[in-house]
C-alpha cells in the first residue's frame, strides 16, 4: 500500500474524527452569530442544522465504536454551550423570549458544565439533559425560522411551536439541573 495512504489511515482514527466533529461545532459558533447579526436566518438555519448533526454524529460514533474519551466527554457539552448561548442571547435581542429565562438557562448550563468537567469521565449527560438540548435547538430554529420560508400564517404557527418548545426547554433545563444537584448530593453521602 502507498505510504501516504497508510499515514492518512493512521491519522484518521475514530477518536480524531469524533473529536473533530465536536471541534467543528465550536468553530461554527462565530459564523452562526455573524449570520444572525446580518439577519441571514436562512444561512443560520443551515449552519445550526449542520452543528446539530455533528452533535448527533460525534455521540453516535463514540458509542458505536466504543471510543469514549475524557477529553470528548468534557469538550462535547462545552461545544453545545458555545454553540447555543449566542443564538439564545439573540432571541432576547429580538424580544422573542424574556431575559430572565435566558439567564436561568445560561446559569444552569455554566454550573452543570463546570460540575461535569470536574469529573474524570466528564460526567455523563442524563436522558433529560439530552431532551433539553434537543428542545433548545428546536426552539431556536423555530423561533428564528426565515420569513421567506412560508406564508405569514405558516410562519406564525412555526414561531408558536418554537415558543412552546422554548418553555419546555426551560423546564427541562431547570429540572435536569435539580436532578444533577440531587445526584451529586447522594454521591457525596455514599
Amino acid at each position: 500500500m502507498n505510504k501516504r495512504i497508510m499515514n492518512a489511515k493512521r491519522f484518521m482514527t475514530w477518536p480524531r474524527i469524533i473529536n473533530g466533529l465536536t471541534i467543528s461545532r465550536i468553530l461554527l459558533g462565530l459564523p452562526i452569530i455573524i449570520t444572525l447579526k446580518n439577519y441571514n436566518n436562512e444561512v443560520f438555519i443551515f449552519l445550526i442544522l449542520i452543528a446539530g448533526l455533528t452533535d448527533y454524529l460525534d455521540g453516535y460514533f463514540a458509542r458505536k465504536y466504543d471510543h469514549k474519551s475524557a477529553f470528548g466527554a468534557k469538550l462535547d457539552p462545552l461545544a453545545d454551550k458555545i454553540l447555543l448561548i449566542g443564538p439564545m442571547i439573540w432571541l432576547v435581542h429580538e424580544n422573542l423570549v424574556p431575559l430572565w429565562a435566558i439567564w436561568l438557562i445560561i446559569s444552569r448550563e455554566l454550573l452543570i458544565t463546570c460540575w461535569r468537567s470536574g469529573k474524570t469521565s466528564g460526567g455523563p449527560a442524563s436522558i433529560q439533559a439530552k431532551y433539553k438540548t434537543t428542545f433548545q435547538f428546536a426552539s431556536i430554529i423555530l423561533l428564528l425560522w426565515p420569513k421567506k420560508w412560508g406564508t405569514i400564517y405558516t410562519i406564525n404557527i412555526i414561531n408558536k411551536i418554537g415558543y412552546f418548545s422554548f418553555w419546555i426547554a426551560l423546564f427541562l433545563t431547570l429540572s435536569s439541573a435539580i436532578n444533577y444537584i440531587f445526584n451529586q448530593k447522594e454521591a457525596h453521602q455514599n
